[in-house]
C-alpha cells in the first residue's frame, strides 16, 4: 500500500536474518545480543538462545520465525530468526512482511543453497534492502570470492533490480563473533554490521495522517493472558486498555480491548503504555483472531493487505491409533482431541492445512513438505498424543484436462565414485540432470529436475549409497506435466501374523528373509510391520515362535543364538519406507510400521 506522506521512525530498524541450515544465522543473532549489551556481563546464557524449542536444539535447526531485539547507539533494531530450510516457507512468508530488510548470510566454503534461494527470492519479491554477510571465513576450505561470485549469479537469476544488487558485503567469523569489511582486515567485534544495519536497512515508514494498523503475522497463546497477536504497526500508535476492532477475512469488525501491550526487548518481552509506528508489538486480550486480520480503530477501520504464502504441495492423513496397543503409552486417543489439536496448529502455521474426510476419525493434513511434516508428528507424541500417519502424497493439480505435478530444483553435492549410483537412483525417479561441476577437489556438484514424489522415501537411500558423504538439498521450481509412473520401493514388508512379545529364536531365523525393525522382547500384533522383507510380496511371519523342548534337552542346550543389532525406528526413516497400504503408528513411547488393514485374512496377497 503506497503511502501519501511517508515518515520515517530513525529510533527503529526491523531486520530479518535469512540463511541456509547450518551456515551460522543463530550463532550470529548469539554475539549480537552479547556485544549489544543485552545481556548482563556475568548472566548465564545458553548457547543458540533464538533456538527455543528443544527439537530446534536437537537438531540444529531453526523451526519457527522468532522476534527478538537489541539497541545499537539509541536505535532499537528488532530481529527476526527465519528458518533455513523451504518446508517451514510458511514462517519465512509472514515473517519478512515485518522487516524492511534482511542480512544474508552464506557460509564460504559451501555457497547459496537452495533454502538460501528460497528465502532471498521472497525478500527480493518484498523489496527489502539486503546486506550480505559472508560467514565461516576461518574454514580451510572457504572460497569467499568464488562465493561472491556464486551470490551476484543468484541475485541476477532471481531478476533482482538495480539498487538491489548493489548491496553491501561483510566477511565474518560468526562464532568468534568478528565482523570485517574485507577478507584481509582483522575485525574484532560486530560494530561494523550493527553500523551497516543502522546506514544501510531504511527506517520503517508510516502515514501521519492514518489512524492505528497493524496487520497480524504471527500468534501466541498465554497461559496468564489468552492469545496473542504479533505484528509491526503500520500506521499510528498502539495504547493499553484501547478499544479497537479486528478485520478479518469476512472483512467483518470485531471489537476488542487491549488488556496488555508489550514489545521485544532481547529474547523477552517488556509491558509498555504505548507504542510507535514502526514497532513490533504483542497484543493480548483477542480471542478470535487469526494471520493475515488487521487490528485498527473503530473509528476508521481500514483493512492492510492480507498475508498470502504459497499453496502446500504434500498430503497425509493423520488418524487416531486403532492397533491393539492403543491407549497404552498416551495420554490423548480421541480423534476430538487430534483435531481441536491440528486446527490449534494452522492458526499459528499459515502453509498448513487440514481438512476432514468421510471417516469422521481421519484427518487430511496438507502441507510444504514431508520434514515439515515430521516435525508436526514429532511435536504431536511428546504433548502425548498418540496417532497413525500414512505415506505422504503429493498434490496434483488439473490445467486443461491434464495433470501436473509439482517438480523440485535437486542440488547434489557427493564424492566423484558416488555419481553413477546418484544419477542412475534419480533417473529411474524420472529426474533430470541439468547441470554437473566437477571443481577437481573429488566432490562433485550436480543439479537436477525431479519429480517431488521422487524425492519421497529416497534420502536415506541416498546417505546409504553416497557412505553418509553426499549432501542433499532441493525447492519447489513449479508444477509441470506429470512424467509418468515409477517403482519407489521393490521389497515387500514381514508382517507379523499374531500378538506376542517377539523371541531371540523367531528373529534368528527371520534373519535371512530380510532386514528386522524389532529387538527381542518388544510387543507385536497382528499386522504390525517387524521387518523388510527381501523380495517384493509381502510375507505374513510368526516372530512369537519358541524352540520346542524335548525330554533330551533344555530350551537354551544348543546354539546361542546372536542376532544382528536392530537401527532403532526414527520417523523420518518410518515415513519413508511405508506404502500406501501401510501406516505408522506414533505414540510418546515408540514409533510402529503397520498394515492398515491389520487381520491377515482381508488383506490382499
Amino acid at each position: 500500500m503506497l503511502m501519501k506522506n511517508p515518515v520515517p521512525n530513525k529510533k527503529l530498524r526491523n531486520i530479518a536474518i535469512i540463511a541456509h541450515v547450518d551456515h551460522g544465522k543463530t550463532t550470529l543473532v548469539d554475539h549480537m545480543f552479547k556485544q549489544s549489551g543485552a545481556f548482563r556481563e556475568n548472566q548465564d546464557v545458553n548457547e543458540r538462545v533464538m533456538d527455543s524449542m528443544d527439537l530446534e536444539r536437537e537438531r540444529g535447526i531453526t523451526i519457527a520465525a522468532k522476534n527478538c531485539s537489541v539497541f545499537w547507539k539509541g536505535v532499537k533494531i528488532n530481529i527476526l530468526d527465519t528458518p533455513g530450510h523451504a518446508d517451514f516457507g510458511g514462517e519465512v512468508e509472514r515473517a519478512l512482511n515485518m522487516v524492511d530488510g534482511a542480512i544474508l548470510l552464506v557460509d564460504a566454503s559451501e555457497g547459496p543453497l537452495p533454502q538460501t534461494r528460497f528465502v532471498l527470492k521472497k525478500a527480493l519479491e518484498a523489496h527489502l534492502k539486503i546486506i550480505v554477510v559472508i560467514n565461516k571465513i576461518d574454514r580451510k576450505d572457504a572460497r569467499p570470492q568464488e562465493v561472491l561470485n556464486e551470490i551476484y549469479d543468484l541475485f541476477i537469476d532471481l531478476d533482482a533490480g538495480d539498487e538491489q544488487i548493489e548491496f553491501p558485503i561483510l566477511y565474518a567469523v560468526g562464532r568468534e563473533g568478528i565482523v570485517q569489511n574485507s577478507q584481509e582486515e582483522k575485525g574484532e567485534n560486530l560494530h561494523r554490521l550493527f553500523e551497516v544495519i543502522l546506514n544501510e536497512i531504511p527506517a520503517p515508514s508510516y502515514d501521519p495522517d492514518e489512524p492505528f494498523q497493524m496487520l497480524v503475522s504471527d500468534l501466541d497463546y498465554s497461559d496468564y493472558m489468552g492469545r496473542l497477536a504479533i505484528g509491526k504497526i503500520a500506521n499510528g500508535s498502539a495504547k493499553c486498555n484501547g478499544n479497537l476492532v479486528c478485520l478479518g477475512e469476512s472483512g467483518k469488525a470485531e471489537p476488542l480491548r487491549v488488556s496488555k501491550l508489550q514489545v521485544y526487548e532481547g529474547i523477552s518481552f517488556k509491558e509498555v503504555k504505548t507504542a510507535e509506528p514502526g514497532d513490533i508489538i504483542i497484543l493480548a486480550g483477542i480471542d478470535d483472531v487469526h494471520i493475515g486480520d488487521t487490528i485498527c480503530t473503530k473509528e476508521a477501520p481500514k483493512a492492510l493487505k492480507r498475508i498470502t504464502v504459497d499453496e502446500p504441495t504434500v498430503s497425509m492423513k493423520f488418524s487416531i491409533n486403532t492397533s491393539p496397543f492403543s491407549g497404552k503409552e498416551g495420554k490423548y486417543v480421541q480423534s476430538t482431541k487430534l483435531r481441536e489439536r491440528l486446527r490449534k496448529e494452522t492458526l499459528s502455521n499459515v502453509a498448513l492445512q487440514v481438512e476432514d474426510t468421510e471417516d469422521a476419525n481421519v484427518f487430511m493434513v496438507k502441507g510444504r513438505g514431508e520434514f515439515q511434516m515430521v516435525i508436526l508428528i514429532e511435536t504431536l507424541r511428546r504433548e502425548g498424543y498418540e496417532l497413525s500417519v500414512g505415506r505422504p502424497h503429493v498434490i496434483y493439480k488439473f490445467q486443461d484436462g491434464k495433470l501436473f505435478e509439482p517438480i523440485e530444483h535437486l542440488f547434489v553435492d557427493c564424492d566423484e565414485p558416488f555419481v553413477g549410483i546418484v544419477t542412475e537412483k534419480l533417473s529411474i525417479r524420472k529426474g533430470r540432470m541439468i547441470n554437473l561441476v566437477n571443481h577437481g577437489s573429488g566432490r562433485v556438484r550436480m543439479e537436477f529436475s525431479i519429480p517431488s514424489r521422487g524425492l519421497i522415501g529416497y534420502r536415506n537411500e541416498f546417505l546409504t549409497d553416497t557412505k553418509g558423504t553426499g549432501i542433499m538439498n532441493s525447492y519447489l521450481q513449479g508444477y509441470e506435466e506429470h512424467r509418468g509412473d515409477f517403482p519407489y520401493r521393490y521389497t515387500g514388508s514381514i508382517v507379523a501374523d499374531r500378538q506376542g512379545a517377539a523371541v531371540p529364536y523367531a528373529l534368528f531365523n527371520l534373519e535371512p528373509r530380510g532386514i528386522l525393525f524389532i529387538p527381542p522382547g518388544d510387543p507385536v500384533y497382528e499386522g504390525m510391520i517387524i521387518g523388510e522383507h527381501n523380495r517384493e510380496k509381502d510375507i505374513n511371519v510368526n516372530p512369537c515362535k519358541e524352540k520346542k523342548l524335548s525330554n533330551m534337552r533344555s530350551a537354551g542346550k544348543d546354539d546361542n543364538v546372536l542376532l544382528t543389532p536392530v537401527a532403532p525406528m526414527t520417523l523420518e526413516r518410518a515415513i519413508e519406507f511405508i506404502k500406501d497400504d501401510e501406516m505408522v503408528e506414533v505414540t510418546p513411547k515408540s514409533i510402529r510400521l503397520r498394515k492398515t488393514i491389520l487381520p491377515a485374512n482381508q488383506r490382499k496377497v
